[in-house]
């Protein structure tokens, strides 16, 4: 909400406007994002905005990618899942990480405007840290030496894939002449 409202009167959550969950069927982030938007513009007749984001490891063929909540299961259960990277990885040299963001802007007309943000590092192990959330205290970006666990809120969300993912938004829907 914080990146959207000085583009918009009000934010308003699917969730206070009732709106049931589509299932995430994509294969990509970019397929979930719009199914995502698209299914809140359509039933709403508001212009809606949905993500999806996730960690990608290199060195397992980009799991768990698209299926990041999922490996933390119904419980939420994210240091199992980070367990489970760890133990794929095992003497894997390769630690290469980053985090995707799809975000669609969809209207209720059917037209959607979709960017990805991206931020790079690596899986570290043990986790660091308690702020944040999912994989964050496994995740450290390129060029810091801390992890998204241990970094404040603000610096996190200014080199995050999210803010990446909303900049090229903004200039793809916001920008002069578009």
């Amino acid at each position: 909400a914080d990146l959207v409202l000085p583009y918009c009167d009000g934010v308003i959550s699917a969730g206070d406007l009732g709106l049931s969950k589509p299932v995430e069927n994509g294969v990509t982030f970019v397929e979930n994002a719009e199914l995502k938007a698209a299914a809140a513009a359509e039933v709403s007749g508001q212009t809606a905005l949905a993500d999806d984001s996730g960690l990608v490891v290199t060195a397992l063929g980009g799991d768990p990618g698209v299926s990041s909540a999922r490996w933390a299961g119904p419980e939420e259960d994210f240091y199992g899942a980070m367990k489970m990277i760890e133990r794929r990885l095992r003497e894997n040299c390769n630690r290469q990480a980053h985090f995707v963001c799809a975000l669609c802007l969809a209207w209720p007309d059917g037209h959607l405007e979709t960017v990805e943000g991206y931020v790079y590092g690596e899986f570290v192990w043990p986790p660091r840290g308690e702020r944040g959330f999912g994989y964050d205290p496994v995740f450290m970006a390129k060029g810091y030496n801390t992890t998204f666990g241990e970094m404040e809120p603000k610096e996190k969300q200014i080199i995050g894939h999210r803010n990446d993912a909303f900049k090229k938004l903004v200039a793809t829907c916001f920008s002069a002449g578009s």
